[in-house]
């Protein structure tokens, strides 16, 4: 493997990593945002039976 080809592959793994690191912290902002919505449809629900 010659010098060109191994930065090439080395390039490629890196931008993949790079996207798969985008959609995890994506798809971690979208459960925290779920979790907040769930905490405060029960104090919502909790506040009108008092």
């Amino acid at each position: 493997m010659t010098e060109r080809q191994m930065i090439r592959l080395l390039s490629c793994l890196a931008a993949l990593l790079a996207l798969t690191a985008c959609n995890t912290v994506r798809g971690a902002g979208q459960d925290i945002q779920s979790a907040g919505q769930a905490i405060s449809s029960t104090a919502s629900e909790t506040q009108s039976k008092l």
